[in-house]
C-alpha cells in the first residue's frame, strides 16, 4: 500500500502532512469536494505529520525565493529526510508545483505526485491550516502572510534605477504607436489641404515637413515671393521652395473658408508637435540602452536592440535565449506555419532591420544572420550579468561581424574570436578600472560633504545650549541691574522727598520770620490809625 504524504508550504513554515486511506475516485466528486468545507470531517483525511517554522522572517524570504525558483532549499530538505517513512515503505509526496517535485526527486529520490487528489487535498489544507496546526491563529497566520508577501515583492522589485529594461520596452512600444499615429494623422492632413493646394502633395514628400508647410502658407492667394526664404529654411531647398510658389500661383485647388484653413492648420501644429515629441523620445531611448545594454547598442544599434528586449519581456530573458531563439525571434508566425506546412523555416525574425542583413547578399543573408545572432547573444549576456557594462565588447563584435560580412564578399579571412576577446576584455578593464576611479572619486567628495554638513549640525547642536546660557546669564545680570536701578531711583526719590521737605521746612521757616514782623507794623499802623 502506497502512503501518501502532502507537503504544504505556508509563510509561517513548512508542514508535512499524512493523508489517511482515501479514494482518489472519491475525492473528485462534487459532494465529497464540499464536505473539505468541514473541519471536522478533513481532520478524518489528513493528520499533521510534521511542522517547522521558518527561524525568522530573512529565512522565510530565502526558501520562498529557493521554492519559486524551483530549487531545494536546506530546511525542506532537512524536514522531508526526518519525517519522511523509509525508503522500504512505499511513500508518495503530494507537491504543488511540479518544478519543486522534481528536485525533490532528483535529491532524496521520493517520487512525487502533483495533480489529480493533491490538488483537492491542498485546497483543504490551505483552508483548514491555522485550525490543523496547534498554537498558530488565523490572524498570525494572515500576519505571517502578509509580511513574507511584502518582502518577497521588494526583493523581487528591487534593481538598480540606472539599469531599467522596463523604459526601454515602454518607450519603444510608445516610438513604433506614435510612428503609426505621425503617419495616419499625416496623410490625413495632406487629404485635408490638398483640396486647397493638391499640387504640395508631389513637391514635398516629407510628412512633417509637409505639414510645416501647410501651417505655413495657409491660404495660397497669400502666398508671396516675400515668404520665400522662409520657405527655404522649411523645406532646405530653394528650388523646393521656388516650385511651390510656381505651384501656388497656377494651382487647380479649391477656395477655402478661413474656419476651414484654422481647423486644418491647428492639426498640423498638433502632428508637429507630435514629431517632434517623437525626436525627443528616440534620444531618450539612445540614452538609456548606452546605459543599461550598450554591447546590444553598439553592436545592432539602439531601436533594434530595443525591440530584442521589448519582444524577449527583458534583457534577462535576453540573455537566456539561444542564438537560434534570437535569430527568429519576431518570426514566431512564420516560424510555426513553415512547421504546420513543411516547408522552409524563417532565417530571420527582427534582426533583419539591422544594416549587416541588408548590406549582404541574397546567398547569404541566412548564414549572416545566424552569425549575428550569436554576437547578440553574448552581447546581450555581457550587457546583462556584468557589474559596470560597457559599450568596448560590443565595438568589438560588431567588427567581427563586418570582418565577417567581407568574408562572404572577398573571400578575406577574419581575425580568430580568442584574439578578438582578449583584446577587448584588456580595453575593457581598462575603462572599468577608470569609470572605478571616478565613482569612488564621486563617493570620496559625497562623503566629506556629508562630514562637512554633520559637523555644522554639531556646531550648531553646540552653539545652542551655549547661546541659552549667555541669554540666561544676561536675564539674571539684567535683574539685578534693574533691581539696583529701583533701589538707586527709590533711594533718589527718597531723598528727592527728603530735599523737598527739608527746603519745604526752611521756606516756612523763613517765611515765618518774615511775616512776624509784618503783623506788628499792621498792629502799629492800626495803632497810629488809632491814635490819629
Amino acid at each position: 500500500m502506497v502512503l501518501l504524504h502532502v507537503l504544504f508550504e505556508h509563510a509561517a513554515g513548512y508542514a508535512l502532512f499524512a493523508v489517511k486511506e482515501v479514494e482518489e475516485v472519491g475525492l473528485l466528486i462534487p459532494q465529497v469536494e464540499e464536505t473539505l468545507l468541514n473541519v471536522g470531517k478533513f481532520n478524518n483525511i489528513v493528520k499533521l505529520a510534521a511542522f517547522s517554522p521558518f527561524k525568522s522572517a530573512q529565512s522565510a524570504l530565502e526558501n520562498v525565493n529557493a521554492i519559486s525558483e524551483g530549487v531545494l532549499h536546506e530546511d525542506l530538505k532537512l524536514l522531508l529526510e526526518t519525517h519522511m517513512p523509509a525508503k522500504k515503505k512505499k511513500a508518495l509526496l503530494g507537491v504543488a508545483d511540479a518544478k519543486i517535485g522534481a528536485a525533490i526527486q532528483e535529491e532524496l529520490k521520493i517520487p512525487c505526485q502533483t495533480g489529480g487528489a493533491v490538488v483537492e487535498i491542498l485546497r483543504g489544507i490551505r483552508l483548514h491550516f491555522h485550525s490543523l496546526v496547534k498554537g498558530l491563529t488565523a490572524q498570525s497566520a494572515s500576519k505571517a502572510q502578509l509580511g513574507l508577501g511584502h518582502s518577497y515583492s521588494r526583493a523581487k522589485v528591487k534593481f538598480n534605477v540606472n539599469r531599467v529594461d522596463n523604459m526601454i520596452i515602454q518607450s519603444i512600444s510608445l516610438l513604433d504607436q506614435l510612428d503609426k499615429d505621425i503617419n495616419t494623422f499625416s496623410m490625413r492632413v495632406r487629404e485635408w489641404y490638398g483640396y486647397h493646394f493638391p499640387e504640395l502633395i508631389k513637391i514635398v514628400s516629407d510628412n512633417y515637413t509637409y505639414c510645416r508647410m501647410a501651417k505655413f502658407i495657409g491660404n495660397r492667394k497669400e502666398l508671396s515671393e516675400e515668404k520665400l526664404e522662409e520657405m527655404e529654411e522649411i523645406v532646405m531647398d530653394s528650388a523646393k521652395a521656388q516650385a511651390v510658389l510656381d505651384a501656388s500661383r497656377s494651382s487647380m485647388g479649391m477656395d477655402i473658408s478661413p474656419i476651414d484653413l484654422i481647423n486644418i492648420e491647428s492639426f498640423s501644429s498638433r502632428v508637429i508637435s507630435l514629431s517632434e515629441y517623437r525626436k525627443e523620445l528616440q534620444e531618450y531611448l539612445r540614452s538609456k540602452m548606452s546605459q543599461v545594454a550598450p554591447s546590444l547598442s553598439a553592436l545592432i544599434g539602439e531601436v533594434v536592440g530595443a525591440r530584442l528586449i521589448s519582444h524577449a519581456g527583458s534583457l534577462t530573458n535576453l540573455a537566456k535565449y539561444p542564438a537560434s531563439t534570437v535569430q527568429i525571434l519576431g518570426a514566431e508566425k512564420a516560424l510555426f506555419r513553415a512547421l504546420k506546412t513543411r516547408g522552409n523555416t524563417p532565417k530571420y525574425g527582427l534582426i533583419f532591420h539591422s544594416t549587416f542583413i541588408g548590406r549582404a547578399a541574397m546567398k547569404n543573408k541566412g548564414r549572416i544572420s545566424r552569425y549575428l545572432a550569436n554576437k547578440c547573444t553574448i552581447a546581450s549576456r555581457i550587457d546583462c550579468f556584468s557589474e559596470i557594462p560597457t559599450s568596448v565588447f560590443g565595438d568589438k563584435l560588431r567588427e567581427q561581424v563586418e570582418e565577417r560580412l567581407a568574408f562572404y564578399e572577398t573571400g578575406e579571412v577574419p581575425r580568430k574570436n580568442l584574439d578578438v576577446m582578449k583584446e577587448a576584455q584588456q580595453e575593457a578593464t581598462e575603462v572599468v578600472s577608470e569609470v572605478k576611479r571616478k565613482l569612488e572619486k564621486k563617493e570620496k567628495k559625497r562623503k566629506k560633504r556629508e562630514k562637512r554638513q554633520l559637523e555644522a549640525l554639531a556646531a550648531e547642536e553646540a552653539e545652542e545650549p551655549s547661546q541659552k546660557k549667555t541669554k540666561e546669564n544676561g536675564e539674571e545680570d539684567e535683574e539685578p541691574k534693574k533691581k539696583k536701578k529701583k533701589r538707586h531711583s527709590e533711594a533718589e526719590v527718597s531723598e528727592n522727598g527728603m530735599e523737598e521737605e527739608t527746603s519745604s521746612k526752611k521756606k516756612k521757616k523763613n517765611t515765618e520770620p518774615e511775616e512776624a514782623p509784618q503783623k506788628p507794623k499792621k498792629k502799629k499802623k492800626s495803632k497810629v490809625e488809632t491814635e490819629s
